[in-house]
């Protein structure tokens, strides 16, 4: 089916994490309400009563009168037009499990850059299936984006993907701000698997910086990261784009390189010595990557394209490899 996101179309965002935070406080500054599914009952009482998430991005502070936070999913979908999606995408499903209402005449846009697992299928796929919904009432919020940085007001661009520009300009009115530059695009697919892969890589990353690699390596592992990327969207899903530009590139640069990322911060703990479990438990937050890792895998199947990067990081997070022999052999296979 056709659909148009309309002038006054109503947000609302599912999650209470660091991203979904900083995507309400996004939508909040062009003066809107804003609906917001919020499990969490410490946090619902926060931001009902104080404005602030006292558990992520706490000195985020809120107009209450344009936030409207409640533990009622149904009711949150029913009050909006357009429904944002923040959660891990690990916890996607439980998230959506208790809801009953229709989502038929909404529309969904994926800010997850993930996987869900189990599914061997993107949030894009997941949401198309499971709700059967057209691609055309589905778009993505993507980009180098790190939550600290939109939700201070650090200057960062995001790209909203919709197969219809139009409504990804609708979209993008929603979230303009001095402070957020936007882009715009149609490559649904291309987009969303950018984003995940770069979860993957940015282990890597970290995986060399735990093991004592210089910065001269990481400039070559991180070309090679970029250039595994394009070849899995062009042998996968060829179409008409730009890898070199920002939610594409860029997303792949800061999350390789960022002190916030939580991906590069997984890998570094394995390069350092911990055991993969230990290094989850140490994660304070979700590290897509790590479940990405064997997902790509397993769609990789139908494609057999060449990617010793990701396979690296799956022969190590999942087979038990050791991270160090494992670096020392990708290292013949760079250029």
């Amino acid at each position: 089916m056709e659909y148009k996101i309309g002038s006054e179309a109503r947000c609302a965002v599912i999650g209470h994490g660091s991203w979904a935070t900083a995507l309400v406080k996004q939508l909040t500054l062009g003066g809107q309400r804003v609906g917001w599914y919020v499990r969490n009952e410490e946090v619902l009482e926060s931001l009902r009563t104080a404005g602030r998430n006292p558990r992520y991005l706490n000195d985020t502070e809120f107009d209450r009168d344009r936030i409207a936070p409640s533990d009622d999913l149904d009711a949150v979908v029913r009050d909006a037009e357009v429904i944002i999606l923040a959660t891990p995408s690990a916890y996607l499903k439980e998230f959506l499990a208790p809801l009953r209402t229709p989502l038929h005449d909404k529309f969904i846009v994926s800010a997850i850059k993930g996987i869900v697992p189990g599914d061997y299928q993107t949030v894009v796929e997941y949401i198309h299936d499971r709700y059967d919904l057209s691609y055309k009432q589905i778009g993505l919020i993507s980009g180098p984006s790190h939550a600290e940085e939109v939700s201070r007001g650090k200057l960062s661009y995001l790209t909203v993907v919709c197969t219809d520009e139009e409504n990804a300009r609708m979209l993008g009115k929603r979230l303009m701000s001095e402070s957020l530059a936007l882009s715009y695009s149609t490559d649904l697919y291309g987009i969303e698997y950018a984003a995940i892969l770069k979860n993957i890589y940015a282990i890597s990353v970290g995986m060399a910086v735990g093991l004592g690699y210089g910065d001269n390596f990481l400039a070559v592992l991180i070309a090679n990261c970029a250039r595994e990327l394009t070849r899995f969207l062009e042998e996968s899903y060829p179409a008409p784009r730009d890898t070199q530009v920002s939610a594409y590139l860029g997303d792949l640069l800061v999350t390789c390189y960022s002190t916030y990322s939580r991906n590069r911060r997984l890998g570094l703990l394995i390069g350092h010595g911990c055991t993969v479990r230990s290094a989850l438990n140490e994660m304070t937050m979700v590290a897509e990557g790590y479940f990405a890792a064997d997902c790509i895998r397993h769609i990789n199947f139908r494609h057999r394209i060449e990617m010793p990067i990701a396979e690296t990081v799956y022969r190590v997070l999942y087979e038990g490899a050791s991270a160090r022999r494992s670096m020392k052999e990708l290292t013949t296979k760079l250029i």
